[in-house]
């Protein structure tokens, strides 16, 4: 059996070393004066598209199924405002029975060339058919064809099943618009509150929270 090798805490040395370059990239202290969460999650996730390699915005779907058993997955972010972030895939699939259940979800995302995260907390509610619609029909068609074709989150015995349902629907829709399934939508998490985490020297990192206090927020600084 190959032993598994954690890395270890950083040194004294390596975190003096990364010291300048992580004050530049986290040490801005105005945002501990901001008065809402949303235009902060804008442009650290514009960062992170400008720094990541994959999927700047990945974020972890975690949800609560029947038994009260909490489960978890990556999706992507499609959509974020005022209202809320939105995000879509099978309603059949046990995301989506786990939010017909119970309609809570947390987030998080994770961005680990910026040494940042940001947890959000909300109850869901689903995006209108046209939301929907608009965003289904802004896919590619393969993809399209795919949410017809997948039986999604249920056992697969082989490969091939899944490569004959693509093709039997790729023929059925031949020559035509790809329509949006009905079993296929989205939701949107609106959040009761959001935090973000910051990487500092020596584990000091920066914790700011918003919280929603009806139409407004709240916000405080936490200890690491």
């Amino acid at each position: 059996m190959t032993a598994l090798v954690i890395p270890p805490s950083p040194s004294r040395e390596e975190y003096a070393r990364d010291y300048a370059a992580a004050l530049a990239a986290n040490g801005d202290e105005t945002i501990f004066q901001l008065s809402e969460p949303v235009g902060l999650f804008v442009e650290w996730l514009a960062e992170a598209r400008a720094n990541e390699v994959n999927d700047s915005n990945a974020m972890t779907l975690s949800t609560v199924d029947g038994d009260g058993l909490p489960d978890a997955r990556i999706v992507l972010l499609k959509d974020v405002d005022d209202r809320g972030f939105t995000f879509y895939s099978n309603s059949q699939s046990d995301k989506g029975v786990e939010l017909a259940q119970r309609p809570v979800a947390a987030l998080t995302f994770h961005w680990k060339s910026l040494r940042r995260q940001v947890r959000v907390r909300g109850r869901v509610e689903p995006v209108t058919a046209e939301e929907a619609d608009a965003y289904f029909s802004s896919r590619a068609r393969e993809s399209r064809i795919g949410a017809w074709a997948s039986d999604q989150s249920r056992p697969l015995d082989a490969r091939e099943t899944l490569e004959i349902a693509v093709a039997r629907e790729t023929a059925r829709f031949e020559g035509g618009e790809v329509p949006r399934p009905e079993h296929w939508t989205g939701w949107r998490v609106v959040p009761q509150s959001v935090e973000f985490w910051r990487d500092r020297p020596f584990r000091l990192h920066d914790r700011l929270r918003f919280t929603r206090d009806g139409d407004a927020w709240t916000r405080e600084r936490l200890w690491p």
